[in-house]
């Protein structure tokens, strides 16, 4: 059952990029362009996805267990590192660069748009790259 209900969350997140326009580059990066011929119309989606998300969370947070009688795993950590700024700023501008965060790229990859093949390898890569910092890091502090 959670396998199904993971499917079909993932199905209508996928289905609510492509019909906001998250997974086209080109309005994306329309919406980035403060400078230029500005879209705002990303900023709506955004704006009820914050919403959302905050009634979700205000939810989850006074339950102990899921509808799916799973335990809630909530993230605990609420402070702001140099860490989570410098990864924040590089989140930003691989946005800012190709038009795509990884959700969005993944609906485009299976869209079919070429631009998301280069951008999903990369972003693949780079989480590679990370976790083989992170284990020498791990290993080396632990020696």
């Amino acid at each position: 059952m959670t396998a199904i209900t993971a499917w079909l969350a993932g199905l209508l997140f996928g289905v609510g990029l492509m019909v906001s326009g998250m997974a086209n580059p080109a309005k994306v990066l329309g919406f980035l362009d403060l400078a230029g011929s500005w879209d705002p119309s990303l900023a709506f989606v955004m704006a009820g996805a914050i919403a959302i998300g905050s009634i979700a969370f205000l939810i989850a947070r006074r339950r102990k267990r899921s509808l799916l009688g799973l335990p809630m795993q909530l993230p605990a950590g609420a402070a702001v590192t140099l860490r989570l700024v410098l990864g924040s700023a590089a989140f930003g501008t691989g946005w800012g660069l190709a038009g795509f965060c990884p959700g969005p790229a993944l609906v485009a990859l299976g869209a079919g748009y070429p631009k998301a093949v280069g951008f999903v390898a990369a972003m693949v890569a780079g989480m590679a790259v990370f976790e083989i910092v992170e284990r020498t890091t791990s290993s080396m502090r632990r020696a």
